[in-house]
């Protein structure tokens, strides 16, 4: 077969590489992708119309402006995404220069690297699915190169057969074989990529900008008993400086210092948390951490951080207490948490004078404030109005409106102006339940604002003033209210829509249940969870893993090549099958094939001794080398090859060496 000339070949060639081409859409700059398509476009048409392909002269230039695009987008020299789009101009460049069978062997090898690189940029099984699928296309097209007949479904199948014998040794490779960790400094990082999540300091409107964000901040899956919905903060950056408008750590965050909790009380949790990459060391436990792994430390301020890599996904175990006690407050400590951009207004100092008449204790004081918050007609808003000069005054006296983080900044301004220790704590609140799989998912839209009050023989107690204004938004876990914002969530009644849409949810669940147990087992399969894993089935050492690698290679490829061994010695072909009949009958008269002896010896063999089987023995012999090497087999042959086998009869008894000659 002319590969070069071979119209469908190219055809399905060349929609394997779009098709391979076609995610990096999303993520590469969009210049270098028109100008990959175009030129896929480009060798589509010229299939058909060969003199409109590019001359040399036509073909430099091309290069030179692949080049000059690379130039001008400034993606570096090292990394991921100047690797992939070098990668992809030099495919799109290579698909205009078609002249020998090797160059479709480079193509292809090409298209499988550019193919392997969306792994860099997505992990899901959605993904691996697609690349596996394009990537069997893509393989197919490299069976019809080294086929005799262009034939797309045999192509297809044979490349399905293929990945289905890779499968088993591909399994054992990713059990056994070593993780191995490269260095941080060894990686090419990308400084620019942006990542949602918090910040290290709070603004008006600065959560609220998560408010209707559906991405995935992280998922928790309980041992045993979920606590109740109204309890679950994950505890995020926590804030103690102000001036006035925007919340900050400070300077020194005390992360060398080890926080003290005197005491733990209530209920004990243990979870399993599987944190989605992020630009920050940030850990959100549940409010309190009790017990953690090695990798993870807290801050003065009780805030979990890891020791790994942020921006990679990360698996951790903890345990969780909800009643805790923090114990005394440090001098340094009360200073921090007091501490004010300038005096209060005359209007705060009044308000305060107003809830703090007729109060014993700091506990009264903070119920006061939550019932003025309750009863002056605040609300609740993902869209709050702009409050850029003396953001806490303007929201306490004329807009009244809010997100969690006006209400968090409001309230600690509130209880520092009376000289009681407070600061603003950031995180997640809620979460939905995958009954599925069991697990919580914490999304962006959960982002969220409280406080926390130092309070004598108690020690940091939480309060989280949004709760008195809309309870809602902390008492339930609103599925609705996660994926369309929390005022659409008022304004359709909740049972309705998940009564109309109960299958679309259940479905949607499901496939999030299979991305957490593929995160978790497969993406998250680094080498602590390996040697985990492996050591729960009784094999622990580098030694005793390799061991079993050498072993469970050994054995599937003593159990394949038995397999493909046993499909040789029966050939699926249906001629050969039909001849093979006819040299069995043969073979009974003494006239054995030998081995490498082709059809037409072996008649003319069977003529010289029997030439009274002339006539049978070189219809089917004709009828077998036309259907079987002929250049447009018929299936017609085939019945009459069929039938020819079936007539030739010879009777018991007949032989070679008897000189018997009765054979009909």
């Amino acid at each position: 077969m002319d590969v070069l000339a071979n119209r469908t070949l190219f055809v399905f060639l060349l929609t394997a590489i779009g098709l391979i081409a076609l995610p990096h859409s999303n993520h590469l700059p969009s210049p270098l992708v028109i100008f990959f398509f175009i030129i896929l476009i480009w060798r589509f048409i010229g299939i058909w119309y060969q003199r409109w392909l590019p001359g040399k002269i036509l073909l430099y230039a091309l290069t030179f402006t692949g080049l000059a695009l690379l130039y001008q987008q400034h993606l570096g020299w090292l990394g991921r995404d100047p690797g992939t789009s070098l990668f992809m101009t030099a495919l799109s460049l290579k698909l205009m220069e078609v002249k020998r069978q090797r160059d479709i062997y480079l193509i292809a090898y090409l298209a499988f690297i550019v193919a392997a690189s969306q792994f860099l940029y997505e992990q899901s099984m959605f993904m691996a699915a697609y690349i596996v699928f394009v990537c069997s296309v893509l393989l197919a097209a490299m069976v019809m190169i080294n086929s005799r007949h262009a034939n797309i479904k045999a192509s297809l199948k044979k490349a399905m057969t293929i990945l289905m014998q890779a499968l088993p040794l591909t399994l054992i490779i990713f059990v056994f074989f070593p993780r191995v960790e490269a260095p941080r400094w060894l990686l090419f990082e990308d400084p620019n990529r942006a990542m949602t999540g918090l910040k290290d300091s709070m603004e008006p409107g600065s959560i609220s900008d998560l408010g209707l964000s559906d991405e995935l901040a992280f998922r928790v899956k309980f041992t045993g008993t979920i606590p109740p919905v109204a309890s679950l903060y994950w505890r995020g950056p926590v804030f103690s400086y102000t001036d006035g408008k925007r919340w900050t750590q400070g300077r020194h965050q005390g992360s060398g210092m080890t926080p003290s909790v005197s005491e733990f009380n209530g209920d004990v949790y243990r979870y399993t948390l599987l944190m989605e990459p992020q630009d920050k060391p940030w850990v959100y436990a549940l409010d309190m951490p009790s017990e953690f792994s090695d990798e993870l430390f807290q801050n003065a301020d009780y805030q979990m951080l890891t020791r790994k890599a942020p921006d990679k996904r990360s698996e951790y175990q903890l345990t969780s207490s909800l009643l805790y006690n923090t114990g005394q407050l440090q001098e340094d400590e009360w200073v921090k948490n007091t501490q004010m951009p300038g005096a209060a207004s005359p209007k705060i100092r009044r308000l305060i004078a107003d809830l703090q008449s007729g109060t014993l204790s700091t506990e009264q004081f903070v119920g006061n404030i939550m019932r003025h918050f309750r009863e002056e007609r605040f609300s609740y808003t993902l869209r709050p109005p702009l409050m850029e000069n003396n953001p806490v005054e303007t929201f306490l006296f004329e807009t009244r409106t809010g997100f969690c983080s006006h209400y968090a900044a409001a309230f600690v301004y509130l209880m520092r102006a009376a000289n009681v220790p407070a600061r603003v704590v950031t995180g997640y609140q809620g979460g939905t339940l995958n009954e599925v799989g069991g697990f919580l998912e914490i999304r962006q839209a959960d982002a969220h604002a409280w406080a926390e009050v130092w309070i004598k023989g108690r020690g940091w107690v939480r309060y989280d003033p949004t709760a008195a204004v809309a309870p809602e938004r902390i008492d339930q876990t609103s599925y609705f209210q996660q994926q369309f914002g929390y005022e659409l969530a008022q304004l359709v009644p909740r049972r309705n829509l998940q009564g109309s849409f109960e299958w679309l949810k259940t479905t949607r669940e499901l496939w999030r249940s299979l991305d957490y147990s593929w995160q978790r087992w497969v993406i998250n399969y680094h080498s602590a969870n390996q040697l985990k894993f492996l050591a729960s089935l009784g094999i622990s050492g580098l030694n005793k893993m390799i061991y079993w690698l050498i072993a469970g290679i050994a054995v599937f490829t003593a159990v394949l090549s038995g397999y493909l061994f046993r499909q040789r010695q029966k050939p699926k072909d249906k001629a050969l099958q039909l001849y093979a009949r006819f040299c069995k009958k043969m073979a009974a008269t003494g006239l054995v094939i030998r081995a490498g002896e082709g059809p037409q010896d072996y008649a003319g063999r069977i003529k010289s001794v029997s030439p009274e089987l002339a006539g049978p023995v070189d219809r089917i012999t004709g009828l077998f080398i036309r259907y079987r090497y002929g250049k447009k087999p018929s299936g017609k042959d085939l019945s009459l090859l069929k039938a020819a086998i079936s007539e030739l009869r010879i009777k018991k008894g007949y032989s070679v060496k008897g000189k018997s000659r009765s054979h009909f």
